[in-house]
């Protein structure tokens, strides 16, 4: 193995007062990722471009050299979820949320309190998937909130917007009401589509909003599950570039059908079932498997491929969540593990190591930010000066403003 590309999710971050005008990077102790920046180089990425806000979807597909029109979200959850799709399949995103009524369309939360239960995901996905539409769907409850959502046998457009006010164009906190999924073109096909992703909302709202799952959590004082949101349409299999000697150890169904794409040997495990109302002792849970799943597959396949590509997701959801000591804890964590294994595993098989993110998701914010992220890439090669791996020293570092699309070529890393 020549080199190992780590991105850990909504990593970068903004100063906060809470923790003496730091970040989440700067304040999480973490000596072993120090270790590493000591002995290489560091530098500034723009995932995609200055001034955008990436999703992760995006930002992935940007760092490794592709255009974004050649990918949609939709179309990778739902072949990373296990989802059979044929050309033309309309695919998309979809969150489990809470909205106070179909009539006042007020989005009270878009994960629904990220309360809700794997077994009650499921009993939700099996009612949906009961729905009478024109033509064949298919609903697949993943991990937590997430789903995806398939239309079949029907002549679709994947050029449509979706319903998440979030990720609307020129949305606010104070305009957080559902919209209509609307038409891009004037093409028919478009229309077709933008309607029965409408009508199939608003019937899966009915189902939901009245469903026992959703009757019982209101009398525990829990938000329903009772609308979806649903984003990233897409008709078409994505054109992205092949890394054939690359292995992916992937467990989030966009990170395992962007491999799949790429034509990485993927490897994952079954994220463990959030049986609780603890969504972060479920996170929790879920970063100890990744971690560990991680240090097994580069121990047994670093022989056989020229590349890996790590993607460790849990330290997003602090950021959205505005929970930075959870995000410090986390950091610290993958610090304790997966960058201790790094630290004496990767001189000893000559291997350069990236560490980055695919956006920030500053927790003053609670979503993702057009700021750039840092990265560091350790090739053992420099005269070790200690560093702290975080934003501020990034930016004075030798690599200097690395765009997303030139990253893998700026590392060293190939094809």
């Amino acid at each position: 193995m020549k080199g190992v590309l780590v991105i850990i999710d909504g990593m970068g971050d903004l100063p906060l007062k809470i923790i003496d005008d730091k970040t989440a990077l700067e304040a999480a102790k973490m000596p072993n990722l120090d270790f590493l920046a000591a002995r290489g180089e560091m530098g500034y990425m723009y995932p995609v471009k200055p001034g955008f806000v990436p999703g992760s979807d995006e930002a992935i597909v940007s760092i490794f050299g592709n255009n974004l029109e050649n990918s949609s979200r939709g179309q990778l959850e739902a072949i990373g979820s296990g989802l059979k799709l044929e050309d033309g399949d309309l695919a998309l995103r979809v969150n489990f949320a809470t909205i106070d009524s179909l009539k006042n369309g007020n989005v009270i939360d878009r994960r629904a309190g990220r309360t809700l239960t794997t077994k009650e995901a499921n009993s939700l996905a099996k009612s949906l998937n009961q729905i009478k539409m024109s033509c064949k769907f298919e609903f697949k409850a993943t991990i937590q909130h997430r789903g995806a959502l398939v239309f079949r046998e029907g002549v679709f457009s994947g050029n449509i917007s979706g319903n998440d006010p979030t990720y609307s164009a020129g949305a606010t906190k104070e305009m957080e009401k559902i919209n209509l999924s609307k038409p891009k073109d004037d093409s028919e096909n478009s229309r077709y589509s933008a309607n029965l992703v409408n009508e199939f909302v608003e019937k899966a709202y009915e189902v939901l909003n009245n469903h026992p799952v959703n009757k019982n959590r209101r009398n525990r004082g829990l938000m329903p599950a009772n609308y979806l949101l649903v984003r990233g349409a897409g008709t078409e299999r994505p054109k992205l570039k092949k890394y054939p000697k690359w292995i992916s150890p992937s467990y989030m169904p966009l990170e395992i059908g962007f491999s799949k794409v790429c034509d990485m040997t993927v490897k994952t495990f079954t994220y463990p079932k959030l049986k609780t109302l603890d969504a972060y002792d479920n996170l929790y849970d879920g970063l100890k498997k990744a971690c560990k799943f991680n240090i097994k597959i580069l121990k047994k396949y670093h022989k056989k491929f020229d590349y890996a590509y790590v993607h460790i997701k849990e330290t997003d959801l602090p950021g959205h969540d505005n929970k930075v000591m959870e995000k410090i804890f986390m950091l610290e964590y993958i610090d304790q593990t997966f960058f201790k294994f790094l630290r004496e595993f990767v001189p000893k098989n000559e291997i350069k190591v990236v560490v980055t993110a695919d956006h920030c998701t500053p927790c003053k914010l609670k979503n993702h930010s057009a700021d750039p992220v840092p990265v560091l890439l350790y090739n053992n090669s420099s005269i070790p000066r200690a560093k702290k791996f975080c934003e501020k020293e990034a930016k004075k570092g030798t690599l200097g403003r690395i765009m997303g699309q030139d990253l893998l070529k700026v590392v060293g890393f190939n094809k």
